[in-house]
């Protein structure tokens, strides 16, 4: 399963890098607008500062919501650096876009992912990347799990290549089920990922441990 940071906060996506786990990033014009970045060049640098960062995908993405827009759109951050990849919206020029950029060689993720026949007109369209918002479909009763296990099921069944990024994790139990079920990515606050490396045990071990070295020395 890969990691991905959901933000767009530098300090943040340095530490998951330092930790070695990290496998990309995600970010959104909300979570740019929340550190403060604003402006089309400066979102554009910014880009690109994460990508210096990071050593895998970062998604970025479209703000047209008709299909030459995101073309244009799409072709200009592609274009910023290698590790780019155009995030489209899950509307029908969205998949319009993602089919052009599939056929040129532009990677894509599709966003905004609510339903398995999203999720499954994405991947006939050849999206590289197809994001189901787990959390926010729990935040009105839905049970988000269940998306990512049908998406699984279906892109199983016609060995579709595109990878099912679970999105809006907001929790580390999100990050293990989401395992469980063969979600291929996971996109979510760094604190969902040191959330991983709890456990009382852990600690009360290590203290143990110290506390009988002290004693020998």
């Amino acid at each position: 399963m890969k990691f991905f940071i959901d933000t767009a906060n530098l300090d943040q996506i340095r530490e998951a890098q330092a930790l070695g786990v990290l496998d990309g990033v995600t970010t959104n014009p909300s979570l740019m607008a929340k550190e403060g970045i604003t402006g089309a060049n400066n979102i554009l640098k910014h880009y690109v500062d994460i990508c210096n960062i990071v050593d895998g995908d970062v998604s970025a993405e479209v703000i047209a919501t008709d299909f030459e827009g995101m073309v244009r759109e799409g072709e200009a951050l592609a274009a910023l650096h290698p590790q780019i990849v155009v995030k489209l919206p899950m509307i029908a020029d969205g998949i319009k876009a993602c089919k052009y950029f599939s056929d040129n060689g532009i990677r894509t993720n599709m966003t905004l992912v609510f339903s398995a026949g999203q999720a499954l007109l994405a991947a006939k369209a050849g999206a590289t990347y197809v994001s189901p918002f787990i959390g926010r479909l729990d935040d009105i009763s839905t049970d988000g799990l269940h998306l990512i296990s049908e998406i699984r099921l279906i892109y199983d069944n016609y060995e579709f290549e595109t990878e099912i990024l679970a999105a809006s994790v907001r929790h580390t139990m999100h990050i293990i089920d989401c395992a469980k079920l063969g979600a291929d990515v996971m996109t979510g606050p760094l604190s969902s990922i040191i959330g991983l490396l709890k456990h009382p045990l852990t600690d009360s071990g290590l203290a143990q441990f110290l506390a009988d070295y002290k004693k020998g020395n």
